[in-house]
């Protein structure tokens, strides 16, 4: 920023001096020579008068080069650190975060915004700046030449400013609103490409697309009602600045007629004009491109001013006995946010020992899945405690917490990279040899094998070129290589069919031995050897026992096994 600032104060005195030149030029080539001499060329001839205006010119040129390039350099690396910057805010959000903010909306910021921003530090402020300098000094050069003129200048550019600061007002408005509709674009064109397959089976590609095309044509809209009101402003200002530049050298023309001027200094103050004309011109263009990327600073501040929901305790405790998961819940009520009325848990109360398995059973919306989530502290509890060896997960970090749970998802994310990769994920820092010895022990080694380049074959976005079993035994090694003492399973063998459900099960055997496990299951074959099994309803524990105990009463357990075994 100081070099831009340097070479941007170098390169406006030398366009400054300039018209300085060319006004002892043509005094000294009018025969003037005397008020030549004493001008800022002093006595050169002729030809060293020219051979200035050159090295005055070649100056300029170098100076616009070198700042040219330093403001781009700046422009990247501030669009660079701010697009990481809010990225790694995004990424410190929790769940509630993204309830109402759609992963399109913030692609939008990510690209869109920050490439507008880009734009104005690396180029429009530049440019605008130089017009600045130009124009101030510009003026103040008008000022010596011709005060009597300048005079009548400034008041009538003077008088021109209000309207002028009030459509820029209103163009920053349009920009915000015309990023904002850009926004929502790209935020249904991201749902809808992830869902291609669901489209097409539905033969929705038609009524898709007209969605898309009436959301392009409102944010075309939009964007053209804010290019109408910037090429007003335009408009406006050049031709205002135009017709004062007319009058006053229509006032400096008959001062040269009467001698009150020479031709050198009009022909300066031309000059001069010119600069202010081409610098007020420049600044109006330059005033929309700052507008404009107003708004969407505005958006991007949003996210970069975002707070978790949940943050770390100041100071944060240390985990005790990092290498066991003891885990209690006292007393727990939580609503979610969105939902402040209903209880989605509803005083629960149970105690889990180290390297125990358990198994949360139940009907959809009875809370199951959202203990795991007020485990890994996505959410706080509304009432109550949770327990992590004996000390309540709120006092430890988030790092630490999650560092400690290893999670087997329904639906397991499977990445845009190799296979080697993907099963990495859960321990960054392990050799190739550890992550095959954990896709052995889950099974995977097996399919791998098959696979075109084995572990370095790409497995395609979200893990397209895997069934659904294969991308959960990668799930589960890669919950193996994580090694931490308590696993989380959720639904892991739901969705696969009865070989791929043995398969996935005999990785789960190995992920579970010498871990403490909680198993959420709708499937109640696959929890008949866990310590216990929790029933869960409308966010209450109802029942628990053994698998068999729990068959022998009456219970919840009793008829969903009934529907289950008895069919």
């Amino acid at each position: 920023m100081a070099l831009a600032f340097v070479l941007l104060c170098l390169g406006s005195a030398t366009i400054l001096a300039v018209p300085l030149a060319f006004r002892d030029l043509i005094d000294f080539g009018f025969g003037q020579r005397q008020s030549a001499s004493t001008g800022l060329l002093g006595s050169l001839s002729l030809n060293g008068r020219f051979a200035v205006l050159f090295g005055l010119a070649s100056l300029w040129a170098l100076a616009v080069a070198a700042r040219y390039y330093t403001v781009t350099w700046l422009g990247e690396r501030v669009t660079a650190d701010l697009r990481s910057a809010v990225y790694a805010r995004v990424l410190a959000q929790n769940p509630q975060f993204f309830e109402t903010l759609q992963t399109g909306e913030v692609l939008s910021r990510l690209t869109g915004d920050t490439t507008l921003i880009q734009t104005v530090i690396g180029s429009s402020i530049s440019m605008g700046l130089r017009s600045l300098f130009q124009l101030a000094g510009g003026m103040i050069m008008l000022a010596v030449t011709h005060l009597y003129l300048f005079s009548l200048n400034l008041g009538l550019m003077a008088l021109l400013m209000l309207p002028i600061l009030a459509i820029g007002r209103r163009v920053k408005k349009l920009s915000r609103e015309a990023q904002d509709k850009i926004a929502d674009a790209s935020a249904l064109a991201g749902e809808i490409l992830n869902a291609v397959p669901t489209v097409q089976a539905y033969t929705h590609e038609q009524q898709e697309a007209r969605r898309f095309a009436d959301r392009a044509e409102v944010s075309f809209m939009t964007a053209i009602r804010r290019s109408r009101v910037r090429a007003v402003l335009t408009a406006l200002i050049i031709m205002a600045v135009m017709g004062v530049i007319v009058f006053v050298l229509w006032v400096g023309a008959h001062q040269v007629q009467t001698g009150i001027m020479t031709g050198g200094q009009l022909t300066s103050f031309i000059l001069y004009a010119a600069l202010v004309a081409g610098g007020a011109g420049t600044l109006a263009e330059v005033w929309g491109d700052v507008m404009r990327a107003a708004g969407a600073a505005e958006r991007l501040l949003e996210l970069l001013h975002a707070r978790p929901a949940i943050i770390d305790a100041n100071p944060p405790q240390p985990l005790p006995s990092p290498e066991k998961a003891e885990i209690q819940f006292e007393h727990v009520t939580f609503h979610y946010p969105s939902r402040p009325q209903t209880k989605a848990l509803d005083d629960i109360s149970l105690d889990i020992a180290a390297s125990e398995s358990v198994a949360l059973v139940g009907p959809s919306g009875a809370g199951k899945t959202t203990l795991f989530q007020l485990l890994l502290r996505f959410y706080e509890v509304t009432d109550g405690a949770i327990r992590f060896n004996g000390q309540d997960i709120r006092q430890f970090s988030l790092h630490d917490l999650r560092n400690r749970i290893a999670i087997v998802s329904q639906d397991p994310v499977i990445f845009s990279a190799n296979a080697l990769e993907n099963i990495r994920y859960g321990r960054p820092t392990a050799s190739d040899d550890e992550v095959m010895a954990a896709a052995r022990s889950a099974q995977v080694e097996e399919f791998i094998q098959r696979l075109p380049e084995g572990y370095q074959t790409f497995l395609g976005e979200r893990g397209t070129r895997l069934s659904g079993g294969q991308r959960q035994r990668i799930a589960i090694a890669r919950a193996i290589l994580k090694n931490a003492p308590l696993l989380l399973l959720d639904e892991a063998t739901s969705a696969l069919d009865a070989e791929s459900e043995i398969l996935v099960q005999e990785g789960l055997n190995v992920a579970m031995q010498g871990r403490t496990t909680l198993i959420i299951a709708h499937r109640l074959a696959t929890v008949k050897k866990v310590s216990r099994i929790i029933v869960m309803d409308q966010g209450r524990i109802v029942e628990i026992g053994a698998p068999d105990d729990l068959r022998q009463r009456s219970g919840l357990y009793a008829r969903l096994a009934s529907l289950q075994f008895d069919v």
